[in-house]
């Protein structure tokens, strides 16, 4: 088994090392982070850092890049309070990815990355009407990150848009049907597949697939 020590990892080549570090830990969950500025102008961009963190109250966090000058996202987080995470698809992937490009500010991908807007009454942030998941958030809390200048964004789901058939009848949002893909490192691209579903795990039961609603319930 190779082994890599520390000292080796900070005297690697910058790009090796990024993409080294940034696909270590394997597939991550992949989103389309929607905003919008207090005059209405859309943001998006792609993310990859999203991650649960309670469900009463329903809380996503996320990890956003440090803050420059022409990166509109986390002002306009700021600023108005709510944002959108939406699932990407294989039939737009590569539309998706063009969003971390570095448009200057004010500039939408939604326009030069060709994404449809899709506002929900009463919230002000645009979900991706092509995406067949998308989560509505309010923000609760931002916590800067001393030691790399990056910002954890705490939000409570208070919106949620699925196409037909993606949540099961145990509240189980069913990602294969919903063509969710996943991501590797900053550019590699999946597709997951469903290997099984286990049930509530419980001391001295062997673990076993998933077969009804009541097989998961603490």
């Amino acid at each position: 088994m190779k082994s890599i020590e520390g000292d080796e990892i900070s005297g690697m080549e910058k790009y090796y090392r990024i993409n080294l570090i940034n696909s270590l830990v394997g597939f991550k969950s992949l989103n389309l982070l929607g905003t919008a500025s207090t005059d209405g102008v859309t943001n998006l961009c792609i993310i990859s850092s999203a991650f649960h963190l309670g469900a009463s109250p329903p809380l996503l966090g996320m990890i956003i890049r440090p803050e420059r000058e022409h990166n509109d996202t986390l002002r306009n987080i700021r600023s108005t309070g709510q944002y959108t995470l939406n699932n990407v698809l294989p039939g737009w992937y590569t539309q998706a990815h063009q969003t971390s490009a570095s448009y200057p500010s004010g500039v939408s991908e939604f326009d030069v990355c060709g994404f449809k807007k899709k506002y929900i009454d009463g919230f002000k942030a645009p979900f991706v009407g092509q995406s067949t998941v998308g989560v509505g958030l309010e923000l609760r809390e931002i916590i800067d990150i001393e030691i790399n200048g990056t910002t954890i964004v705490i939000g409570e789901v208070i919106q949620i848009l699925t196409g037909d058939g993606v949540i099961s009848e145990d509240g189980f949002v069913d990602h294969t049907k919903a063509e969710t893909m996943t991501v590797a490192g900053l550019d590699s691209y999946y597709l997951p597949r469903l290997v099984g579903r286990l049930a509530y795990a419980k001391p001295g039961i062997e673990p076993h697939l998933l077969k009804d609603n009541a097989d998961y319930r603490i």
